[in-house]
């Protein structure tokens, strides 16, 4: 005959064991009046299930309706009856417990296959490293076996520890014009009524007010130097403006470790007194990233209701859509000041926004830039200019001036192609507008024989690169040894050695 007291099970359902406390009182091999005290472990579907059983056992409950709710046979409601009046609760937790399951590796095999995968694949994805253990060492496991022993193993990351850190929001600066957000935002501001472009934003990191908007066809060093232009002529110098990583703003390549490792927009500002921060993430600087998704709906339906399809028509019509969105976006900053700066009067904007790049003179009074070469007026300045160097400031409205010293160097072009801006390796983003210029050029610059092959070539050209062979030739069966014959009318030199020989017909 046994006793059982048992604890309800905790308040928290997440547990996956609960523990009953129980009495058993044997009577053939314990005194009269002495009972022994044991703890049973049991998870929360084996304590239900003794539960149930109880309530059938006192008879109130049908053994069909215990079925029911322990979503069991009948047949097997009898077999756990008699498991727990032979053991008691004891019976009812499951014999599978302690033991290892019927398709358990092994250590020694587990341990072969982390130690390939170590060795071997210690940067693959579970997925894959079961490919290639299978394939090249026959070491057959499943993938989400391998998932848990590379868990297991230090060598991968569940879902849960892969997740993105969260980002936490910040305070928005105090007064308007210290911070200023930029970014470039390529979209199809037109829809399909133009081509693809880039809206420059200025956004006021303290009042979410947009303080200057620009349509240029790619995010570039000169476009970003107009608008900027343009920006502080309007509002004045900023503290500081916060921007992504993009190559116009800061200079990541190996080079930036020979000079002073500042880009060409960023020199420009240094000589305004204002700083450009670069920040880590696009999170960052989700004011300006909000912005874009703000202005790439309501600006383009706005753009659509006026029938704006150029990029001149767009900056014509910007300054008054700013108005509107600031009244209904804009907020008033928490410190009233305003630190916009006035220009001092040594700072000219048009000198400062320039393109500048040093170069050699060499002892002809030339110089090579942007796949060209000048040619220095002989003044008494440029002759002593030999072998030095030199300041080549291109603007960016196209103009292009050789300085030294403060002094403004004549010049002239011994290059007919005198305009190719875009360099040889183009960015991805810049890949539209570099094709567009690519085709300007194509159509209005002058021939160009040396980097054209298809240009007629000189009557004085020597031949004798291309010997005429003695070609015999064939007519009505016979064979005319040494016949005269004329060259078809003169081909370039790219024609020649595109066809490999010479074409030759009989004089008559």
């Amino acid at each position: 005959m046994s006793r059982f007291k048992w604890k309800p099970p905790a308040p928290d359902r997440n547990v996956t064991l609960c523990k009953i406390e129980m009495s058993l009182v044997a009577w053939c091999s314990l005194d009269a009046g002495s009972a022994r005290m044991m703890v049973v472990s049991m998870s929360h579907g084996e304590l239900t299930r003794f539960d149930t059983l109880l309530r059938v056992e006192r008879r109130e409950l049908r053994a069909e309706d215990a079925a029911t709710l322990l979503g069991l046979s009948r047949r097997q409601v009898y077999r756990l009856l008699i498991r727990m009046r032979a053991d008691g609760a004891p019976g009812l937790v499951s014999r599978r417990r302690g033991r290892r399951s019927n398709r358990w590796l092994g250590d020694g095999f587990r341990d072969h296959a982390i130690a390939l995968v170590r060795e071997h694949y210690h940067d693959f994805g579970p997925t894959l490293a079961a490919e290639y253990l299978a394939e090249r060492h026959d070491v057959h496991i499943s993938r989400e076996t391998l998932r848990k022993l590379m868990i297991e193993a230090g060598l991968w990351k569940d879902r849960a520890a892969r997740r993105p850190r969260p980002y936490q929001p910040r305070y928005r600066r105090d007064c308007r014009g210290e911070l200023v957000q930029i970014d470039g935002s390529k979209h199809w501001w037109f829809e399909d009524r133009g081509p693809q472009c880039t809206l420059l934003v200025y956004i006021d990191d303290a009042t979410s007010e947009l303080m200057h908007l620009q349509m240029v066809e790619s995010e570039s060093t000169f476009s970003y130097m107009e608008a900027t232009r343009a920006y502080i002529e309007r509002h004045g110098k900023p503290v500081a403006f916060y921007s992504d990583q993009h190559s116009v703003f800061r200079n990541s390549r190996a080079s930036a470790a020979r000079g002073d490792g500042m880009t060409h927009f960023g020199r420009a500002l240094d000589a305004l007194n204002i700083e450009i921060i670069c920040a880590n993430s696009p999170q960052a600087k989700g004011r300006v990233e909000r912005a874009n998704g703000t202005l790439q709906d309501r600006l383009v339906k706005a753009m659509r209701l006026e029938g704006i399809s150029s990029i001149e028509g767009a900056n014509a019509f910007l300054p008054g859509y700013m108005v509107r969105h600031n009244a209904r976006f804009a907020r008033p900053a928490f410190d009233s000041r305003d630190l916009h700066r006035p220009l001092a009067p040594h700072d000219d904007l048009r000198a400062i926004m320039v393109w500048r790049e040093q170069r050699s003179v060499t002892s002809a009074l030339t110089l090579h830039y942007n796949k060209a070469m000048f040619i220095l007026e002989p003044t008494e300045i440029a002759r002593k200019l030999v072998r030095k160097r030199v300041m080549v400031c291109e603007y960016p409205d196209g103009r292009l001036e050789i300085q030294h010293e403060g002094h403004i160097l004549p010049y002239r072009h011994f290059d007919k192609m005198r305009q190719v801006r875009q360099p040889t390796i183009v960015e991805n983003r810049h890949l539209d507008a570099a094709l567009l210029l690519a085709k300007e050029i194509q159509a209005i610059a002058p021939h160009h024989r040396q980097r054209n092959n298809n240009a007629p070539a000189r009557h004085d050209q020597p031949t004798h690169l291309f010997p005429e062979p003695e070609v015999p030739v064939k007519i009505d069966g016979r064979r005319l040894g040494g016949a005269k014959l004329k060259r078809r009318p003169r081909l370039s030199q790219a024609e020649l050695r595109a066809r490999g020989t010479l074409e030759f017909v009989k004089a008559r």
